[in-house]
């Protein structure tokens, strides 16, 4: 898809002011007179774990103020894949970074797995741990996201949640596995003028269990867990969610959701 094809088109919002929303990689055209613009950026979310797997981290989720432009030099625009989910009781794969020019956001952590790769990966919110034995959730980047969950060593072995743009990845427990993280409503920061943008971006995706209840994503796009054969459910398209976890090892973690560049002037 080209950068033609790829975002939303123009829409003037609230105050005069015109965004520009990109679903997929290209460039953007500073117009005449535009010498300033502010840039929303989203990384691509991080898959769920497989096999009592921890829920994928949400992509990070930073607006850049004041990005200085030349009218008529484009601008390079990156917008982060979704990582896949693990498979065979492995960890997740790590979202991809989305960029407005030198201005990024990481992608999210994947969740980790029973068999190998316990530990959820760090990105821009870190992935939930899987369970049994207990696997630590990974680091979000400061400014970006949020830490995912520990996941739960016992007879019901739970994978921990994805962290969230605006909340840490729940702890997994031996009666629920852990809840991803939310993330944050355009609305909240001041980014609800963006027509083809979703309401909401930078959800963890909930851990997958063997006998309690899964995990279910947080809000701005974060994929459920499961408790039964199955692949976690992916993450929504174009908000950097998280992918849910799997219960088991014949079953792939749920994947990443895409990320998204918003532009406004």
């Amino acid at each position: 898809m080209s950068g033609l094809l790829a975002h939303a088109g123009l829409l003037l919002g609230a105050g005069g002011q015109t965004y520009q929303v990109f679903l997929a990689s290209g460039s953007f055209n500073p117009p005449a007179g535009v010498t300033s613009v502010d840039a929303l950026v989203v990384g691509g979310g991080g898959g769920g774990g497989s096999r009592q797997g921890g829920g994928g981290g949400a992509g990070g989720v930073i607006a850049y103020s004041s990005v200085s432009v030349t009218p008529g030099v484009p601008v390079a625009v990156t917008v982060g894949g979704g990582g896949a989910g693990g498979t065979a009781g492995g960890r997740g794969t790590s979202g991809t970074n989305s960029s407005f020019g030198a201005n990024s956001a990481t992608g999210g952590g994947g969740g980790g797995g029973r068999t190998t790769n316990m530990a959820g990966a760090s990105g821009g919110s870190g992935g939930g741990g899987a369970g049994d034995p207990t696997g630590t959730g990974g680091a979000g980047t400061g400014g970006q996201g949020s830490n995912g969950g520990a996941g739960f060593s016992g007879a019901n072995a739970t994978g921990g949640g994805g962290g969230g743009k605006a909340a840490v990845g729940a702890a997994a427990t031996n009666t629920q596995a852990g809840n991803g993280g939310n993330g944050i409503t355009l609305a909240s920061i001041g980014w609800s003028g963006a027509g083809g943008a979703p309401a909401a971006v930078g959800g963890g995706g909930g851990g997958g269990s063997f006998a309690t209840p899964a995990g279910s994503g947080g809000l701005g796009g974060g994929g459920n867990g499961t408790t039964s054969a199955g692949a976690g459910s992916p993450g929504t398209a174009n908000t950097g969610g998280g992918g849910g976890g799997s219960v088991a090892a014949a079953d792939a973690g749920g994947a990443g959701g895409s990320g998204i560049v918003i532009v406004r002037y």
